[in-house]
């Protein structure tokens, strides 16, 4: 065997390898950026999702479930910001309103909106009027807060009506993490036991989680046998249900009781 040939076979085992390598390489390469979920929502422009499913939780508050474009695509949404919804109101005129999704970035394909329907909204008569296979045109992220792990020891929350949803947005996050500790001392107030939005979601929390979550229940108008705070949220409920002021511990307040969109 002369040396010509010897040196020819090494120049083509390496040559070989070489592209052996940058296939892999390059295999290696779109594989992870196929496994990294596509973001869906668009902070300039608003991009229109499909209804797939509606749930009637109660005679005023449904539960909307929208596709995102692939079932691996996440909508996008840091823990603590919204979306912007774009409608129609009766007399046909563009409403905008923001909304806070119950799901989170960890569920794939899909995001869900729970929507109070308030009689004279002008957006509620656009949901009041939508039916699964029609689009719903949304925009986002907004806001300025933005959750991170950890920021905190506690948050002391307050909530009425349909702000509950940004709570337990910022709420589930907390809780499905491992390795958040954070507290959440959250009081929610209604008028009536029937207004409680997400009651078996946020009871299911503080069964699970006990040392972490704790909910106080405000009604203006309670039933008989209720145990729960009765009237609006005072200055003694939020000493007793919530952590005292510290560097450490964040209050936010969302009270949306009398809000008609």
């Amino acid at each position: 065997m002369d040396m010509e040939y010897l040196q020819n076979l090494d120049v083509q085992l390496l040559v070989g390898g070489a592209v052996a390598v940058l296939a892999i390489a390059v295999g290696a390469a779109y594989l992870f950026s196929s496994k990294k979920p596509k973001v869906s929502l668009d902070p300039e422009n608003f991009k229109e999702f499909k209804l797939v499913k509606r749930l009637q939780l109660s005679h005023n508050v449904a539960k909307f479930t929208f596709e995102l474009p692939t079932p691996t695509s996440v909508l996008g949404l840091p823990i603590g910001q919204h979306i912007s919804c774009r409608g129609k109101d009766s007399q046909g005129e563009e409403v905008i309103k923001p909304y806070t999704p119950t799901t989170l970035d960890s569920d794939v394909g899909h995001f869900e909106l729970v929507i109070k329907m308030y009689p004279q909204g002008r957006m509620s008569h656009h949901f009041r009027e939508m039916r699964v296979g029609d689009y719903l045109a949304v925009k986002g992220p907004k806001g300025r807060f933005r959750y991170q792990p950890g920021q905190v020891r506690a948050f002391g929350m307050t909530a009425g009506g349909s702000g509950i949803t940004p709570m337990f947005q910022v709420t589930r996050a907390i809780l499905e993490n491992p390795n958040d500790k954070t507290k959440v001392h959250l009081i929610y107030a209604n008028v009536t036991y029937e207004d409680i939005l997400l009651k078996e979601e946020l009871d299911g929390f503080a069964a699970k989680y006990p040392d972490q979550f704790t909910i106080y229940y405000v009604l203006n108008q309670p039933p008989e046998s209720w145990n729960g705070g009765v009237g609006f949220v005072s200055k003694e409920m939020i000493q007793t249900h919530c952590p005292a002021p510290a560097s450490d511990i964040q209050v936010n307040t969302q009270i949306l009781c009398f809000v008609f969109l």
